[in-house]
């Protein structure tokens, strides 16, 4: 169906999903990246990203085709990377979760949580073995700080490295771990007698072991895994030397979080466009959905939630090009736009009616997903309670 459907009557206004003109502040660089994704995305993420959910799938066919895209620290310099802006990085996230969360968030661990420290905390000789490889695709990462017992409490880390030698010996675990299983590198964060320390620990040092995370019903199309470290073996050589406590992980946070501010406006746009199509075509008592008062009323909530999200999350952009931008600016836009798709994808998964419940429709597949978005990378309420410290100087944690 079109938004031309019966119900739907043709207009000339502001476009649906874009009703403040934001790609007209978009530079050509921008607006050409944006585009090119989002064709990657329709052609080849849609068709098959609803079965991969149903199998509880990552569809790694598509790694080789996003390294050609050139996705992957796609706002890095140098090392194969693209060079473009953190705006642009934004418009690739927004895209991709527009088609799964599960696609978006591999894109983010490989790029802001992997790339970006060794890029930034990283010596020369790990950027030159990791980095091209990184970006083509040809490398995987994951990114290993919450424990079973840590999830918003990093500072009570258990995982323990200790050194032997010109050596570190690590033990302990790490879970929720996007890619843990498939990843070639894992960025490791360990207590140390001089503070939290990151290692690249690599997928063939012995005792290291990792496993998948069944009977998720969020994040279904991305693995998740736990990680296990029993006395592994790493050289100094392998240890991040700019990363010194808790600084070092939740830069990388914070580098992460801003790119998921603009995924779930991909994910809300799709949620929306696609009660908006249902609206058009859907009759009861004589008249489509669209026609009625109370429709109208939750569509243009979804249109002013998209919108303020997009205004929020280009001057973000913006400001973190400019060099600008303060972490609790980003603990906002995450708080507002990943609340905004969740009660987007609810409203619009209950505007489908029965069929809503099934991932024929794109809104279920999106809900779950953001039950998962809402948590990782700090809480609803974490970020809330960092703003509340900016505003008022005090740690309410």
């Amino acid at each position: 169906m079109s938004t031309q459907a019966e119900g739907l009557k043709r207009r000339t206004g502001p476009d649906i999903a874009d009703f403040y003109d934001i790609r007209s502040m978009l530079s050509d660089e921008e607006r050409q990246v944006q585009e090119s994704v989002g064709q990657f995305v329709d052609q080849e993420v849609i068709p098959i990203i609803g079965e991969a959910f149903d199998k509880h799938v990552f569809p790694d066919q598509l790694v080789p085709e996003l390294g050609k895209l050139g996705v992957f620290g796609c706002n890095l310099e140098g090392y194969e990377c693209a060079g473009l802006n953190n705006v642009v990085y934004g418009l690739v996230c927004q895209e991709l979760e527009r088609g799964d969360s599960g696609l978006r968030s591999f894109v983010s661990v490989q790029g802001s949580l992997c790339m970006w420290p060794i890029y930034t905390y990283g010596t020369e000789e790990q950027k030159q073995r990791w980095l091209p490889g990184m970006a083509k695709g040809e490398l995987i990462g994951c990114f290993g700080l919450t424990e079973p017992d840590g999830g918003s409490d990093p500072g009570t880390m258990r995982t323990k490295a200790v050194r032997d030698g010109d050596d570190w010996i690590i033990n302990g675990a790490k879970m929720w771990i996007t890619n843990g299983t498939i990843a070639d590198v894992a960025i490791v964060w360990a207590d140390t007698e001089e503070g939290i320390r990151g290692f690249l620990v690599e997928k063939d040092m012995p005792g290291y072991t990792t496993r998948d995370i069944p009977r998720k019903m969020s994040l279904r199309a991305s693995w998740t895994s736990e990680l296990f470290f029993e006395g592994v073996r790493v050289p100094d050589s392998n240890r991040l030397p700019g990363a010194k406590g808790l600084a070092g992980p939740l830069g990388c946070l914070t580098q992460a979080r801003y790119g998921i501010t603009w995924g779930a406006i991909g994910a809300a746009i799709a949620c929306y466009k696609e009660a908006l199509e249902f609206a058009g075509y859907r009759k009861l008592f004589g008249r489509t959905l669209a026609e009625t008062q109370t429709i109208q009323l939750r569509l243009a909530d979804m249109a002013r939630r998209i919108t303020t999200a997009q205004l929020l999350s280009l001057q973000l952009g913006r400001l973190k090009d400019q060099g600008t931008m303060h972490h609790s600016q980003v603990s906002l836009a995450k708080w507002n736009n990943v609340r905004a798709a969740l009660d987007i994808a609810r409203d619009a998964r209950d505007l489908l009616g029965a069929g809503g419940v099934t991932t024929d429709h794109h809104a279920i597949r999106h809900m779950l997903n953001l039950e998962s978005v809402i948590t990782y990378e700090g809480t609803e309420t974490i970020h809330q309670l960092v703003i509340g410290r900016e505003l008022t100087g005090h740690a309410a944690f």
